[in-house]
């Protein structure tokens, strides 16, 4: 394997580091994966309930939430189905949260590896993004499982599923190549993005649906991708009379917004990525 040489003190910064996707496309995705089940394995390596945290951390979330809003602020009041609507909002939450606390990190945390060792430097950040579409199946299948028991049965609206869930995938790792590549110059990502999640986890229709906000309030805040998805899933999933993220928005031609705040988030990210990858090692 070949070592990384720093560039020497006055010299001109080339792109003579490894690139962020590399030559061999096969190659690059067998280690983004075999780094994601890895990571996945570690992550409740010798706890005693193992795998099953990966369920008990949305379902704790969701049973402090569920008791706050609907016994305490009653947020839930006059909505259909606010406990099947509140677990989905937050196993889908969850995920993004949990791509962007991980990969602010991802490349300091291998900087041993990233050092000594040339592979496509995508391959970090995109496994981080892998991991936890690792968690997010398992939680969706105990959502399903919630939706089923509940009394609510397939429909053809469930076939938006997988979009969804790619335009949610998309946004997350735009994200997690975004800030996992700044962060390598600006240490400051890590404060500013734990106060964004912080910002955006109130600012999306996570403990509230959106139709509950005025509507110059609803259009705004629905061109969000997280809240476009949640609002859409909370249509296609749980109760077809509730509105979909073109009602939110004020129009279908309107969706095209979170659509395409998702695809330049993912774009800018891969692009700042692919410029920052050659000098990663030196940068650490």
């Amino acid at each position: 394997m070949t070592t990384e040489a720093a560039r020497p003190a006055g010299t001109v910064a080339t792109r003579q580091g490894p690139s962020a996707l590399g030559d061999d496309l096969r190659r690059f995705w067998e280690l983004a994966f075999v780094l994601a089940i890895t990571e996945f394995k570690l992550r409740y390596f010798g706890s005693f309930l193992g795998y099953f945290w990966t369920l008990m951390r949305p379902l704790m979330l969701f049973g402090v939430l569920y008791f706050v809003f609907t016994q305490v602020v009653r947020f839930g009041d006059g909505v259909a189905y606010y406990p099947l609507y509140l677990l989905m909002a937050v196993v889908l939450w969850t995920y993004f949260s949990e791509v962007v606390i991980q990969s602010v990190r991802c490349l300091v945390n291998r900087e041993r590896l990233i050092r000594k060792i040339r592979f496509p430097r995508m391959v970090v950040p995109l496994s981080v993004a892998l991991t936890s579409a690792f968690t997010l199946g398992t939680n969706l299948l105990a959502l399903f499982a919630f939706l089923l028991a509940s009394g609510i049965t397939p429909r053809l609206s469930w076939l938006e599923l997988p979009v969804l869930l790619a335009v949610l995938i998309a946004f997350a790792t735009g994200v997690a190549m975004l800030l996992s590549a700044l962060f390598v110059r600006f240490r400051d990502i890590e404060p500013i993005s734990q106060v964004g999640l912080q910002l955006l986890f109130y600012g999306s229709p996570v403990i509230y649906v959106i139709a509950q906000l005025p509507d110059s309030v609803e259009r705004f805040m629905a061109a969000s991708p997280i809240a476009a998805v949640i609002t859409e899933m909370r249509y296609a999933l749980i109760d077809p009379a509730a509105p979909t993220a073109a009602d939110a928005l004020g129009g279908g031609v309107l969706v095209l917004i979170p659509l395409g705040i998702a695809a330049a988030v993912f774009a800018l990210g891969l692009w700042v990525f692919n410029r920052e990858a050659p000098f990663i090692a030196e940068n650490l």
